[in-house]
């Protein structure tokens, strides 16, 4: 198989990756970025999990970046955030069902950036 032949398999219809309508530069917005993935993946070992334990998690992730990286998954439907109304303020985060698809997809990105590292 050729690199676009390869290419054309990963969109739909004869659309570029480059152009703005390819649904892999769309993933790619949603869990691009330098703390989306690692927040995905501690949610996923960790499973619902309170701020401050991401926070400790995620090294040298700051609050801000936290923070406004959980909206951007929140807003995107990758992450669930629970609130219980009780004192002190309980907040936990989770996997969406629809998250669960983009697991083992990770996990071959994963595996393919072991073997070129090797």
């Amino acid at each position: 198989m050729t690199i676009s032949e390869n290419t054309t398999s990963l969109c739909s219809g004869n659309i570029c990756p480059c152009q703005e309508k390819c649904p892999l530069s769309a993933a790619l917005e949603i869990i691009g970025g330098k703390w989306k993935i690692p927040i995905l993946c501690a949610l996923y070992n960790d499973g619902p999990t309170r701020y401050n334990a991401l926070r400790k998690k995620i090294k040298g992730v700051t609050n801000t970046m936290l923070a406004s990286s959980l909206k951007e998954l929140e807003a995107d439907g990758l992450i669930l955030r629970t609130q219980y109304n009780e004192m002190p303020l309980r907040v936990e985060y989770e996997l969406t069902k629809n998250t669960n698809r983009l697991i083992p997809i990770l996990g071959s990105l994963s595996a393919w950036g072991k073997d070129i590292k090797n």
